[in-house]
């Protein structure tokens, strides 16, 4: 399917034919708009829905089976020698011949993957013009459907409103149906990696090396249930520890940044102030982890020589520290306009009875406030959990079981980005070991947001 073709049927063929229903409603109302049961507009739109949706599903077609269609012709073409491989082999040998034709295949191919990259190259083609031709053929006849359908009383609003209310049920079921299957995927997989590891060893266990599994250093190092190669605690207690330092510096700082900008600060400082803090959401974590790495973590080890104290180059210090500055937009910026939203009447009345500006800030705005800004640490908290970049660069791959903030340590994420590179078994137990961890980090990303639910839900009924 040629890239003019998308751009046809995603850009031409709907405007021409919102057009053509628009002006074939106007000619048989014989210029008297207001004669049609609905606006020249719906009858446009009408006929778009009756000519692109068939298209649209022709379109999904191909997405979905093109590739396996493509497949069995291939197949079909390489004979006995293709044939009396295995199943594994076949599939081997596929995928090599369609890398071997978009060139990003290494080594040297054998007679069969270049006879069968040459066979993709013109069933591709001809899977691709006989998708592009079913979806001209759909395209025509729900035109030619919709076309006869128009008249002066056809309802066309109430069809049209239908649709874009279908359409906006797809739109939210595609989201509940990503976040079921990126869950079940995990549990899944997990299950997977629970016949490998005990779920007490995974979860208790105080080592985590699963490289290890795979040195060859002798049967204990292949069997990961005796060797407890998998124990997450040194994982889990890493992240919590970076995840804290992080938020005991945005939290302070965010939600006094906060306090000035809504009560303190004048209206032109506040105009400035508050879009430069919030560029700071917009740096890329890898420019963080840059800075930490060759700045901050520097400072910290020349620092600690000075007073006799011994810190890693990469260390959970410098991790949190960045971390935490990183995410100071997300509680300050929410945490302002929530302040900000609180009633001015309760400011008034606070001042009315005597209280000092410190006074109403402390015992009526932020108690006003809480909610809000209980929401705004749980988010901050979740995208600290969630950081990859920074922690790599500035904390390191050591996953070391300490609450000492000089050492180096390692994260959920930073283990799950170390499993999944290279060329590692899917089925291992090490690759498996990386969606246990996703499991974990999903499971603690929603308990914390449904404890901002809680909060928020208690207070806003005290405060209503």
């Amino acid at each position: 399917m040629s890239i003019w073709f998308v751009f046809t049927a995603l850009l031409l063929v709907p405007g021409g034919l919102y057009f053509a229903g628009r002006g074939r409603a106007v000619a048989l109302a014989q210029g008297e708009v207001a004669s049609l049961h609905s606006k020249q507009e719906y009858h446009g739109a009408y006929l778009l829905i009756w000519g692109s949706a068939p298209a649209l599903g022709v379109a999904i077609l191909w997405l979905l089976f093109a590739g396996i269609f493509t497949d069995y012709l291939v197949a079909g073409q390489l004979g006995s020698e293709f044939s009396t491989l295995n199943a594994e082999q076949r599939a081997t040998v596929l995928q090599t011949a369609q890398a071997l034709l978009y060139g990003s295949a290494f080594g040297e191919a054998t007679p069969l993957v270049q006879t069968a990259s040459e066979r993709y190259r013109d069933s591709y083609s001809l899977v691709n013009s006989a998708f592009a031709g079913l979806g001209t053929v759909a395209l025509v006849l729900g035109a030619l459907s919709g076309w006869r359908q128009i008249s002066p009383r056809l309802r066309a609003r109430q069809f049209v409103e239908t649709a874009a209310l279908w359409l906006l049920m797809a739109a939210s079921g595609v989201a509940i149906l990503t976040t079921f299957g990126i869950v079940f995927s995990l549990v899944f997989e997990t299950w997977q990696f629970f016949k490998f590891v005990s779920l007490s060893d995974f979860l208790f266990g105080t080592q985590w090396s699963p490289q290890s599994a795979f040195e060859g250093a002798g049967a204990a190092a292949t069997d990961a249930r005796n060797a407890q190669i998998f124990g997450a605690v040194p994982v889990f207690a890493g992240t919590l520890l970076i995840s804290a330092i992080a938020i005991l510096v945005a939290a302070p700082v965010g939600l006094m940044a906060a306090i000035y900008l809504s009560d303190y600060a004048p209206k032109k400082a506040r105009v400035v102030a508050k879009p430069v803090m919030e560029l700071l959401a917009g740096i890329p974590t890898v420019v963080y982890g840059f800075f930490a790495a060759l700045t901050v973590a520097p400072f910290f080890r020349r620092s600690g020589e000075a007073f006799g104290l011994t810190v890693s180059s990469e260390s959970a210090l410098a991790a949190g520290i960045i971390l935490g500055v990183m995410i100071i937009p997300f509680v300050s910026s929410l945490s302002d306009d929530v302040i900000s939203a609180v009633p001015e009447s309760l400011r008034d009345g606070s001042a009315a009875l005597g209280a000092t500006r410190s006074e109403t800030i402390r015992k009526v705005v932020l108690p006003a406030a809480l909610p809000g800004i209980v929401s705004a640490l749980m988010l901050a908290i979740s995208r600290a959990i969630g950081e990859t970049m920074i922690v790599v660069m500035a904390a390191g791959l050591a996953a070391n079981l300490t609450i000492n903030p000089l050492e180096a340590v390692t994260t959920v994420t930073v283990q799950i980005v170390t499993l999944l590179t290279g060329d590692s078994a899917f089925d291992s137990a090490k690759t498996l070991s990386a969606f246990a961890l996703a499991l974990v980090l999903f499971l603690v990303t929603l308990s914390l947001n449904i404890i901002a639910l809680r909060v928020v839900k208690k207070y806003q009924e005290q405060y209503d």
